[in-house]
């Protein structure tokens, strides 16, 4: 079987075999009109698939770079996309080869010579935009829907674009456990998609010698097993393989452009590396901080003190969901449980805090 860049250099090679047979006998015989025998036909394919044998030693490889940057980019683009967006093009140039019929007429050289390929380029250029912009106005027409399916639809959706079908789970949001929380309320939905790189990477944590990593690889493969008997959730294992990359986070970022699928994931660096690659990221701990209760400036609330703070008389609170609360006074009241006033909050990267005092303070009775 041949490879792509096989086939690129056989037709770079058949390509000068072809422009020897038509070009070169007539520049071998006004270069060498007493040696006949370099004016043969069969002489000058030689020559040319020898010249054409030296360029694909060449160019192969920028070809095939080329050609492959170019299918991951088609492959991002949804199929009507494409589809509607060539019928347009060709249309386009149907209309500016009727225009340009008119101006070959013509005997001045830029109209009958320039204008025809601008005209060309620029109606190709239309048509594509205009069917692919409206492509759910023009399948509307060719397929009509009866006035009760029009009023039993409540949400026209535009497939391919906003919502995507495939999510594509990472390592660390499985081996999290809270995705199927989040799967089973029914907040997500699609096909959830396990790369056979995930499974991998899973076992070898399961297989591992530590026993804290080990405890971590199989309560991810429990979480696997529990999604994959969850009533009503689709999960399809992906066995491709994914050579573009040798790093498990590449391999999924890649996945995911090619099913333009979004990328669910828990690690910092994976979601920082798929935004820089234009891959949609749903972040689990985004979710769960944006989740958090809301609190007012002057809300009263009741915390139990676990430690001194990092500051001067602060301690430290906890509220149900992780929430750090920093108690100014709350030094000398370790191991109690107090109202506290919020006094203001601040939102990180690890986190929100919460900074408060003590209600029984007569700073705070009198503020």
């Amino acid at each position: 079987m041949f490879s792509l860049s096989k086939l690129i250099g056989l037709a770079i090679v058949l390509v000068f075999g072809s422009i020897g047979y038509n070009f070169l006998p007539d520049l071998f015989i006004y270069l060498f009109p007493q040696i006949t025998w370099t004016h043969t036909s069969i002489f000058s394919i030689i020559v040319g698939i020898l010249i054409g044998f030296i360029a694909s030693l060449l160019i192969s490889k920028p070809i095939e770079k080329a050609i492959h940057q170019l299918q991951e980019y088609v492959s991002t683009l949804n199929a009507s996309y494409i589809l509607f967006g060539t019928v347009g093009a060709i249309l386009g140039l149907v209309v500016a080869w009727l225009i340009n019929l008119s101006l070959f007429a013509f005997s001045t050289p830029i109209i009958s010579d320039v204008v025809p390929i601008i005209l060309t380029v620029l109606f190709a250029y239309i048509g594509f935009e205009f069917m692919s912009s409206r492509r759910e106005e023009i399948r509307r027409l060719f397929m009509p829907r009866s006035e009760e399916q029009e009023d039993n639809e409540v949400l026209d959706r535009k497939e391919g674009e906003n919502y995507r079908k495939y999510k594509i789970l990472d390592t660390s949001v499985i081996i999290d456990g809270r995705i199927l929380d989040i799967i089973r309320s029914g907040f997500l939905e699609g096909v959830f998609v396990i790369s056979f790189y995930v499974l991998k990477e899973l076992q070898h944590i399961a297989d591992s010698s530590d026993s804290l990593k080990r405890v971590r690889g199989r309560r991810g493969l429990d979480i696997l097993n529990a999604l994959q008997k969850e009533d009503g959730v689709i999960v399809k294992m992906d066995e491709h393989e994914i050579p573009e990359s040798d790093e498990v986070d590449m391999k999924l970022v890649h996945l995911a452009k090619k099913l333009d699928g979004v990328v669910i994931t828990n690690d910092y660096n994976l979601n920082k590396v798929a935004e820089f690659q234009n891959v949609p990221v749903l972040n689990i701990n985004e979710l769960a901080n944006t989740l958090k209760p809301v609190v007012i400036p002057g809300e009263t609330m009741r915390v139990l003190i676990v430690k001194e703070g990092t500051e001067r008389s602060q301690g430290v609170a906890y509220l149900d969901d992780g929430t750090m609360v920093v108690v100014e006074e709350g030094k000398f009241h370790l191991n109690e449980q107090h109202d506290v006033i919020v006094t203001s909050s601040l939102q990180t990267n690890a986190g929100r805090m919460i900074f408060a005092k003590l209600q029984d303070e007569p700073r705070a009775i009198e503020d």
